[in-house]
């Protein structure tokens, strides 16, 4: 059976696949697809984005669909960037510069942060099923690491001691956002 992952960001699609290893489906990415059409992220959360996502593609795929909506959220920037995490500059490397730019003068114990997930599946009928995961953390002043994307070079995670970008593959996998919603949208899988 062919499972649709609604992404175009290859580093999330290898993460999903990785997690999805033990299940009996063929996965599918939009780069596998033939003109999928762009679907806006219009939601003011990160449900609402991953519901119209799952939608829009199990729709135009015919297939079943996950479709995810993630990222930073910082309450020393009133949870910015949030939704817009993607959008908030054009590159990783440029997000990073932006977001410690914004935090340059907020002290270490104010610099609290959470990775955001929520999943969405959705079959072509049009039931749909979601859960969120989070991670917590603390936004650090430099990059550490050469693993993970996005953000992951200046999210320290106390609980694991090190950044996102330091951790193993299978590290992040039992702690990230991502796995946490993941493991309870597996079991509906």
């Amino acid at each position: 059976m062919k499972l649709l992952v609604a992404t175009g960001n290859q580093g999330k699609a290898r993460e999903i696949r990785r997690m999805l290893g033990d299940l009996p489906y063929q996965i599918v990415t939009l780069a596998d697809l033939d003109n999928p059409p762009e679907v806006e992220e219009t939601g003011s959360t990160f449900l609402e984005n991953a519901m119209i996502k799952a939608a829009a593609y199990s729709e135009f795929s015919g297939m079943l669909t996950l479709a995810d909506d993630s990222g930073l959220v910082v309450d020393a920037l009133d949870g910015a960037p949030g939704v817009y995490s993607a959008r908030f500059a054009p590159t990783d490397d440029e997000r990073i510069e932006k977001l410690l730019g914004m935090l340059e003068e907020v002290p270490d114990e104010k610099r609290t942060a959470r990775f955001v997930c929520a999943m969405a599946l959705s079959n072509p009928t049009g039931e749909m099923n979601f859960r969120l995961g989070t991670v917590e953390g603390v936004i650090i002043r430099e990059k550490r690491g050469d693993g993970g994307f996005g953000y992951d070079p200046v999210f320290f995670v106390p609980e694991a001691g090190k950044t996102m970008s330091e951790m193993t593959a299978e590290e992040k996998n039992e702690i990230s956002h991502r796995a946490r919603a993941f493991a309870e949208i597996k079991e509906i899988l």
